[in-house]
């Protein structure tokens, strides 16, 4: 077997059981990957010198085909309703047969750090079969320096095989399936086959850290955060993909500690990651103009994105393949990113949702105990379009944000979660960046200016002093007026022409939340329970 790059001699490919494969490509460099990449048929450079590919019929996660190992470190740890369970004879059939799939095979790897702090951070070994999937964890996850790769022991191991296709019964996946991603917590691998969606080996690593932190008074987040230019007032946004965590986080004004994942500890937050994955539907410099110059660049790379195939320019309007196209980039490509991945704790915790019924506020001030309510309940609308036979406006709850990769009790998460925003006396935002003036198709996407406004209002302290008014349908608090913000957009209700239609699309939301909610009742303080939207009052 040859090899090339830098590894520890005494930690190589054998130690996992890869033993027959053609050549392993040890920790290669942007350049060299994408010379691979390319000479391998995987992807193409497009105008302003991004990398360019396609995931196949997989153009996002595959969350049913995520399986759990069940054994003795597991049975009474891992919240067993979220997570599918997998016997340890059908992962170790599957370990098997993928070190036999790797017989002959061109293979890279990476050695990486998932966290920013040295306290928290697992080393993680990722060998994949692509080498743009190489370049893709690379770039999301954090680098060590050089000096640092040559003694690089690994606590968590990940094989990427796309091109392997599992057996159900032999395998233990889904029947009928060609995807599986499969995790054993106990010996720290992970296998992933039968998908070319790279997002699959990064959210991989951030379930293991999901798994391990909390016991460490560390709470995982899937939020992304920045901090104020003096390193004082940090924030985390909390949201799922299309709410703008990406977007928002990545202020001019602020320094960038991440987009995605963040650990808050007894030394405040931390970044998991080394890069950011940018949704780039309708991308422009005009909105979005730190995220554009990161995307469209050397060393980004690009996922399902059409380009016009003379001059090779990027058409980020164009749907036709997924929504769902991305851009991944290392964190240092946004000027005013953290070089550290750390800042204090946090001042303010912002819950994004894109209400696609277009009747949330822009923004509410939310009570510790409306904090936890939303962020157990996890909410967004989903739109046509968005996914495959999706039609209409429908809800998305997902616990903590984050449900596909929470492997302990939701509970676990919110508990820590409170008693941290109880001790640092964080400020709780709820901000809607989806529709108002009515449901999606009829109404308009919340303007960004506003949302920008608002959230700069909430950060630097001022909108604490507005007046403010009791929703009658979430019983939050939302402003009456701030200054550069239509007034009709605080009063979601003046931007529906048909007010009875407002009030009864109003009414069928609450009665969502409160269905949803159900499943936590006995897990949660009365408090909790206490801040559920209900309608009190009379419409406006």
């Amino acid at each position: 077997m040859k090899e090339n790059g830098i590894r520890n001699s005494a930690q190589g490919a054998d130690t996992i059981g890869i033993k027959d494969a053609a050549v392993i490509h040890w920790n290669l460099t942007e350049a060299p990957l994408y010379e691979h990449s390319i000479a391998n048929g995987e992807a193409q450079i497009v105008a302003g010198g991004a990398l360019c590919a396609e995931t196949g019929h997989h153009t996002g996660r595959s969350p049913k085909d995520k399986h759990t190992v069940v054994d003795a470190l597991t049975e009474n740890t891992v919240w067993w309703d979220g997570n599918r369970k997998l016997s340890q004879e059908h992962f170790d059939n599957l370990y098997q047969d993928f070190l036999a799939h790797t017989k002959g095979m061109k293979l890279y790897a990476q050695d990486l750090y998932g966290g920013a702090d040295p306290k928290y951070r697992i080393k993680t070994r990722v060998f994949c079969e692509f080498a743009w999937h190489s370049l893709f964890i690379r770039t999301m996850l954090i680098r060590p320096i050089q000096d640092e790769l040559k003694g690089f022991t690994p606590e968590l191991t990940i094989i990427d095989l796309p091109s392997f296709k599992p057996d159900a019964k032999r395998h233990g996946g889904r029947e009928g399936s060609d995807t599986m991603v499969a995790i054993d917590f106990t010996r720290k691998i992970v296998l992933i086959c039968g998908s070319s969606y790279a997002g699959e080996m990064k959210k991989s690593v951030f379930t293991t850290l999901n798994y391990y932190l909390p016991a460490q008074g560390v709470v995982p987040m899937h939020c992304s955060a920045n901090v104020s230019n003096d390193g004082k007032e940090s924030a985390l946004f909390f949201g799922l993909s299309g709410t703008g965590k990406t977007t928002l986080s990545a202020d001019p004004n602020r320094t960038l500690i991440g987009d995605d994942e963040t650990g808050w500890g007894p030394d405040g937050i931390f970044n998991f990651e080394g890069g950011c994955y940018a949704k780039t539907v309708n991308l422009s410099h005009e909105n979005e103009p730190m995220i554009w110059d990161a995307t469209n660049r050397f060393g980004a790379i690009l996922e399902n994105v059409a380009f016009d195939p003379v001059t090779r320019v990027p058409d980020y309007k164009d749907i036709s393949k997924t929504e769902n196209t991305r851009s991944a980039y290392p964190l240092e490509f946004i000027p005013n990113a953290s070089r550290t991945g750390r800042a204090s704790h946090p001042k303010n915790i912002i819950m994004l949702t894109a209400d696609a019924y277009g009747v949330m506020p822009p923004i509410a001030k939310l009570t510790p105990q409306q904090a936890m309510y939303h962020f157990l309940s996890g909410y967004t609308a989903k739109v046509a379009g968005t996914e495959k036979g999706l039609v209409g406006v429908q809800p998305e709850f997902s616990t903590c944000f984050g449900s596909p990769f929470l492997p302990r009790h939701p509970s676990e998460y919110a508990d820590l979660l409170r008693d941290y925003i109880a001790k640092h006396k964080v400020d709780c935002w709820l901000v809607n960046s989806g529709w108002t003036g009515g449901k999606y198709g009829v109404g308009r996407r919340m303007p960004i200016q506003a949302t920008r406004t608002l959230l700069t209002a909430a950060l630097n302290g001022t909108l604490k002093g507005a007046d403010f008014r009791t929703d009658p349908y979430f019983g939050f608090s939302v402003p009456t007026s701030v200054p550069g913000v239509e007034p009709h957009l605080l009063h979601p209700v003046k931007t529906w022409q048909d007010k009875t239609e407002f009030d009864q699309t109003a009414r069928n939301l609450v009665k969502m939340f409160q269905d949803n909610f159900a499943k936590f009742e006995d897990k949660v303080d009365a408090d909790v329970k206490a801040a559920a939207p209900e309608v009190r009052i009379a419409a406006e």
